[in-house]
């Protein structure tokens, strides 16, 4: 079994592969403050729960966009797992050849993903995850990344709204019935869930625009990261919803370096 951890700047989700199966998936807060003894009771804890011993754990990777919780993290995989973590980074495999002007600008979680989708489909395509941010990633049937957008996610968006606009309600994120709202919570909603379909759709058109005039194939687009269900529903841009995309990217990497 391997333990693969994506960590996130609001949440971290741990998932243990005995070989290519994911048998469990855990979401918790990411949190740079938390000691390696805070997460390790965490940690072990969620295994307790489902019957998992850490000896059976043989290998550990970890993605991150947060490099303050490094150290905590590594140190609590070396002392209660007895083991040295791989981490997403200069130096390790990943199969993807990098476009940006700049490759070590790009986030390790696009690059899990990038590793995923290609291993997966096998062709052009643009991978959308909503998370903090909402990222939108163009890849090659080569497996170039060639580049991408980066938004602010649904939630950040939503809460600037809560916190700049002293009448405006902190709001579930849902999508209501229709887009004229009747009150201000659905006119929030409506303006938050079908702004963010409107810009999915908006952005995905003009990348396959520009990735077809580069001599690409139409591209497939695949969605996932936390929020991607509520707008992967309504979308008409996206082709899939993949929910544990980087969680395989992960499981992928892995094998690749494990020698």
């Amino acid at each position: 079994m391997i333990l693969v951890l994506d960590v996130g700047n609001t949440n971290t989700v741990l998932g243990v592969f005995k070989e290519k199966e994911l048998l469990v998936e855990w979401r918790i807060s990411t949190d740079a403050k938390k000691t390696a003894d805070e997460y390790g009771i965490q940690v072990m804890q969620l295994f307790y729960q489902r019957n998992i011993e850490t000896q059976q754990i043989k290998g550990v990777i970890i993605s991150s966009v947060v490099p303050n919780i490094m150290y905590s993290l590594e140190h609590m995989i070396r002392k209660y797992f007895n083991l040295v973590a791989m981490v997403v980074g200069p130096g390790v495999k990943t199969g993807i050849n990098v476009k940006y002007d700049n490759p070590k600008e790009v986030g390790a979680d696009r690059i899990v993903n990038a590793v995923s989708a290609h291993e997966i489909y096998q062709r052009s395509l643009i991978l959308i995850d909503f998370g903090t941010a909402t990222t939108f990633c163009a890849i090659s049937k080569e497996a170039d990344y060639i580049g991408g957008t980066i938004c602010p996610g649904i939630k950040v968006a939503s809460d600037a709204l809560f916190e700049r606009a002293a009448k405006l309600p902190r709001v579930e994120l849902i999508k209501p019935e229709k887009i004229i709202g009747k009150n201000t919570v659905s006119s929030m909603q409506a303006g938050i869930i079908y702004g963010y379909i409107g810009q999915v759709d908006y952005i995905v058109n003009v990348m396959k625009s520009e990735m077809i005039s580069m001599g690409e194939e139409e591209p497939f687009v695949v969605a996932t990261g936390g929020l991607s269900k509520l707008i992967s529903d309504e979308s008409s841009a996206i082709d899939e919803f993949h929910p544990n995309l980087t969680l395989e990217g992960l499981r992928i990497i892995y094998e690749k370096n494990r020698e």
